[in-house]
């Protein structure tokens, strides 16, 4: 089993306008339009957001980390976790910012070069979001937690590209003209906590 070290996180993408990296907690600023989207329905292609991530061929396995987005407050500031693969396969989950109201709480799965987005509305008083970020195999799970004890799902999907190496990790971006601080703690990698489905064949049988 791969175990968390901060030493083995590296830049994929852009760097940020600044950053700091401690044992287990990571600091981002973010550029003004840098953003990670591929074709569906702007029809634009983005891929300049700062990533952070490690690499493994372990096939069973969870990541959780805990997201702070206190500074964010223009729309679309985002931060969350991300497998980054290359510019047309990665599956990110976060919480962008939308309005003094309310924001997107979502996810993206991007396949062959085309983006999809699965998001869920929640209070503008959330500045604090954990995510759990699960592989079984080339199948990847998505969960989100308000405490960092009781998760729920926000994605299930399969990866055309990821059943080999893999990277994973965290990332923050603003895709307007903007910049927040980003704020990574409680990070942790341990047994895969997406559990074998059962009851169904083939699992019944």
């Amino acid at each position: 089993m791969i175990e968390f070290d901060i030493k083995n996180f590296k830049w994929t993408k852009e760097l940020p306008q600044a950053y700091n990296i401690d044992s287990n907690k990571v600091e981002i600023v973010t550029l003004p339009h840098t953003d990670l989207w591929q074709r569906t329905y702007y029809h634009f292609r983005n891929d300049n957001a700062p990533v952070l991530q490690m690499e493994t061929d372990e096939k069973f396995f969870s990541f959780t980390v805990k997201t702070d987005f206190t500074e964010s407050h223009h729309r679309f500031d985002q931060c969350g976790i991300v497998m980054y693969l290359d510019s047309d396969n990665w599956l990110k989950g976060s919480v962008e910012f939308e309005n003094e109201k309310f924001q997107h709480l979502g996810s993206v799965a991007t396949n062959n070069g085309y983006s999809d987005w699965a998001t869920t509305a929640i209070s503008a008083d959330i500045n604090v979001m954990w995510y759990r970020f699960s592989r079984r195999n080339d199948d990847y799970c998505i969960e989100c937690s308000q405490d960092g004890k009781n998760f729920s799902q926000m994605r299930i999907c399969h990866m055309w590209k990821g059943d080999g190496t893999i990277k994973f990790g965290i990332y923050a971006c603003s895709p307007e003209d903007s910049s927040f601080k980003a704020i990574f703690t409680d990070m942790k990698i341990g047994e895969c906590e997406w559990k074998a489905h059962v009851g169904q064949a083939p699992d019944a049988e």
